[in-house]
């Protein structure tokens, strides 16, 4: 990819990404307030500002790393988790965390849905290539971060519904799901040095292949 066409797309993407891991991070702590954690609010967490949710390392260093080593073929990358003690949360408080971890989803879901909406009404405008990148961000986010495994959100939800023995145990895989997700961020700093991030890319490629095929529907359908 030229400088050109990456100073393109780095502009395209940029503003639905931003507010995607922004807006995403926000709905974690207004939903924790509602229930009565105010950690997040305290933090000043529940802000627009992405500048308040981004994790240099996580969301600057390791994507631009992995970019650059993978020729510009696939991007990882996390923001700054929002804290939530769910001791504070309301009873039931199984419940209320299922709440707080699905609020992070619901709003990238909230979100490809607005870009969904620009993306069909300005098919044909500069703007279209913008909503077509907020349609895949919102949907590659959410979808990531459903994943069943702690601490993504997917995990929190599946451990606020498992009746309470099995998610005691599941509970204890917490500590090793962590070394789990860094694993993978490694790997895929490495794949991206030594093979072009073909294998990352090629492990994430059902995914894109439904975000063209959902961005095709939803401009031409």
């Amino acid at each position: 990819m030229d400088v050109n066409s990456l100073v393109q797309t780095v502009a395209i993407y940029a503003i639905p990404v931003l507010f995607a891991i922004t807006l995403h991070e926000a709905a974690h702590g207004y939903v924790a307030r509602h229930f009565g954690d105010m950690t997040a609010h305290a933090q000043g967490r529940i802000s627009v500002n992405p500048l308040r949710h981004i994790d240099w390392i996580g969301t600057v260093i390791v994507p631009l790393a992995i970019l650059y080593f993978s020729h510009w073929k696939f991007v990882f990358g996390w923001a700054k988790p929002v804290p939530v003690n769910y001791s504070a949360l309301q009873s039931p408080q199984r419940t209320t965390m299922g709440l707080v971890a699905a609020a992070g989803p619901a709003a990238n879901l909230a979100m490809l849905a607005f870009w969904a909406l620009v993306l069909r009404v300005a098919v044909n405008s500069p703007l279209a290539a913008m909503a077509e990148a907020g349609v895949i961000a919102n949907l590659v986010i959410m979808a990531v971060n459903l994943l069943p495994i702690l601490p993504l959100d997917g995990g929190r939800i599946l451990l606020s519904v498992l009746p309470r023995r099995p998610a005691e145990h599941y509970a204890r895989f917490e500590q090793w799901s962590s070394h789990l997700l860094t694993a993978v961020v490694l790997f895929a700093v490495f794949d991206g040095m030594a093979n072009d991030g073909k294998l990352m890319a090629k492990t994430f490629a059902p995914l894109g292949s439904f975000a063209n095929l959902l961005v095709r529907a939803i401009a031409y359908g």
